[in-house]
């Protein structure tokens, strides 16, 4: 999911250094929408993780 989270936000700077507004602000918001549910995972993950004995 991380990876789809890096490749719209490339898709995203290299629309908007071409100008395509509409697919810039797009591609942004679906990998804005990406990295807080991953964010969102992973601290689910570390809280629900296994624990190991030491």
């Amino acid at each position: 999911m991380l990876r789809w989270t890096i490749t719209f936000v490339v898709l995203a700077i290299i629309a908007g250094i071409l100008g395509f507004g509409g697919i810039a602000a797009g591609a942004a918001s679906i990998a804005k929408i990406l990295f807080f549910l991953f964010l969102i995972l992973f601290v689910v993950s570390l809280f629900t993780g296994k624990k190991r004995n030491i």
